[in-house]
């Protein structure tokens, strides 16, 4: 019987820090010996796999979470008979620092169900063209407990800033078309992007894209009951295209614009 041909699927998306995406279903096929430049952060949904990093043998079970450090030689090989099937995103060092390397080393691979979900989380954000910002605040809290990881500290307590969440409120209310990028919010802000996160989320109990996307949608409502096309709607109410505003909207609304356009009085 000939073996199964390998899935991949492999995308560069606009989010800062993130070289590649790359999901595969590999059954046979094994890496050799080789290196990356950045920071390989690795799932595996089923099967698994065994590698080796500086000469020491590792293992992805189901529910860990691996990071492998750029620079440092590794394998990977199938320890199940019908394979594995990963996710990885490549990070640059700007999200995760090279003072981080030999911790990773020491420790690459990590159980822990909070950060396994949010990676979960960052990819599905990541294969969704237009939610770049949800992206951007997932991957910032996952970078957040990857150091706290391999710094060896627990999760330090965060406190209420109603005042910065307020003054992200603002800006948000002011670009809700054009949006704006997490590490810009940041900058004008003149705080850490997970503090940002953190603080808008415990304020209003709804994180910084949500709120985003629900304004859009809002917009976006009283536009198509002006009798405008969903396709005109969703370039005029900051969406990347017609079928991103049909996917927020449905969730939001129930009924695609479409429908709800048509239901006008």
């Amino acid at each position: 019987m000939a073996a199964a041909q390998p899935e991949v699927s492999a995308w560069r998306p606009s989010v800062p820090g993130v070289v590649e995406v790359f999901h595969a279903h590999f059954t046979e096929y094994a890496y050799p010996m080789h290196v990356h430049d950045v920071w390989t952060l690795l799932v595996v949904d089923d099967g698994a796999v065994r590698y080796d990093l500086e000469r020491h043998e590792h293992g992805t079970p189901l529910g860990t979470v691996s990071l492998l450090p750029p620079h440092v030689p590794h394998n990977g090989s199938p320890a199940t008979p019908h394979g594995f099937r990963k996710r990885v995103v490549y990070l640059d060092t700007s999200r995760l620092g090279t003072d981080l390397i030999g911790p990773a080393v020491d420790g690459p691979d990590l159980v822990d169900p909070l950060l396994r979900r949010r990676v979960g989380q960052l990819h599905s954000a990541l294969a969704r063209p237009g939610d770049e910002l949800e992206a951007e605040s997932r991957l910032t809290l996952v970078g957040e407990r990857l150091r706290d990881h391999l710094r060896g500290r627990d999760a330090p307590a965060h406190r209420p800033d109603p005042v910065l969440a307020g003054r992200l409120r603002e800006l948000l209310d002011a670009r809700v078309e054009d949006g704006v990028a997490l590490q810009e919010a940041a900058r004008l802000l003149h705080a850490h992007p997970a503090h940002l996160v953190r603080a808008f989320s415990g304020a209003y109990g709804i994180a910084p894209h949500q709120y985003l996307v629900s304004r859009r949608v809002g917009r976006a409502r009283r536009l198509l009951l002006d009798g405008r096309a969903p396709g005109e709607v969703a370039v005029a109410t900051g969406f990347c295209d017609q079928a991103h505003l049909t996917r927020h909207f449905k969730k939001l609304v129930g009924v695609t614009p479409g429908r709800y356009r048509l239901s006008a009085r």
